[in-house]
């Protein structure tokens, strides 16, 4: 179970880091990245970050992208919330393939 502190921490970081997606997103036409849920460890040393990409293609390969620039990211959302957190998390990021699951039980029951 959360703990309060955790909850707030984890929305932060899913608020922030939806912005950076959003910034570097810009220059990539017809490229989507949401963040989906963040979950934050007891300690508030690592943060699971779940994304959702559009196209879902060119997920494994932003995927892969994103985490080859994990410290990149962490250095820029330390700046972003410098004076609201002491420690910034590790991030790992994963894929959240929710929508395919959905969009496939759609199928399945049509």
């Amino acid at each position: 179970m959360e703990t309060t502190r955790q909850n707030k921490i984890a929305r932060l970081l899913q608020k922030e880091l939806s912005e950076v997606f959003l910034s570097q997103t810009k220059q990539m036409r017809g490229t989507l990245i949401s963040v989906s849920i963040v979950r934050v460890s007891p300690d508030l040393g690592v943060a699971k970050v779940y994304l959702s990409i559009f196209p879902s293609e060119k997920g494994p390969e932003l995927l892969d992208a994103i985490r080859a620039n994990a410290k990149d990211i962490r250095f820029e959302i330390g700046q972003r919330v410098r004076h609201q957190l002491r420690i910034i998390p590790e991030f790992m990021f994963f894929l959240d393939d929710s929508l395919d699951y959905i969009e496939n039980i759609d199928n399945l029951l049509k």
